[in-house]
């Protein structure tokens, strides 16, 4: 086994790199993504096209945008259980009634497997949540809690 190379270069001034192509990342024309948008802008457009710089379309501000709580029928059982203690639902009924909308969901969706008859009180409900507690002898409450603008005096007016 010889010398290493570190070693071996001892005593020459440029450890075989030359005079300034050795220092730093020089030679490369830097480290990592820098010169992206200048000296290797075409490299860049031919692994990820040209739409890598720049912001495109439009984003609402998060203080705009509202998003539905949800959960899904098939995590009900599981629900009923821990919205028992804060009298959101009575496990003990027939059917399990379960009150989603006073526990802060507004939306049911028909995700899971139903294995009991709930009656379940909330603002909105996908079709398929609604037949698939109706083929257990469930059923499911809308209740209206004014967030709908259509619902808001806009009645037509005869001038």
């Amino acid at each position: 086994m010889g010398k290493k190379k570190k070693s071996k270069k001892r005593g020459s001034r440029e450890h075989g790199r030359g005079r300034k192509k050795g220092r730093g990342a020089g030679i490369r024309g830097g480290r990592g993504n820098a010169g992206a948008n200048k000296h290797r802008r075409t490299k860049l457009y031919k692994e990820h096209g040209t739409d890598y710089f720049g912001d495109y379309g439009f984003n609402r501000p998060q203080s705009m945008v509202e998003e539905d709580t949800t959960t899904n029928v098939g995590d009900l059982a599981r629900l009923a259980k821990n919205l028992e203690e804060d009298g959101h639902a009575d496990p003990e009924a027939d059917p399990i009634v379960v009150d989603l909308d006073a526990a802060g969901y507004d939306k049911l969706l028909g995700g899971g497997r139903v294995h009991h008859a709930f009656h379940v009180h909330v603002s909105d409900a996908t079709d398929k949540a609604r037949s698939k507690l109706e083929a257990e002898g469930g059923n499911v409450e809308l209740t209206d809690d004014g967030d709908n603008p259509a619902d808001e005096g806009n009645e037509p007016s005869n001038p």
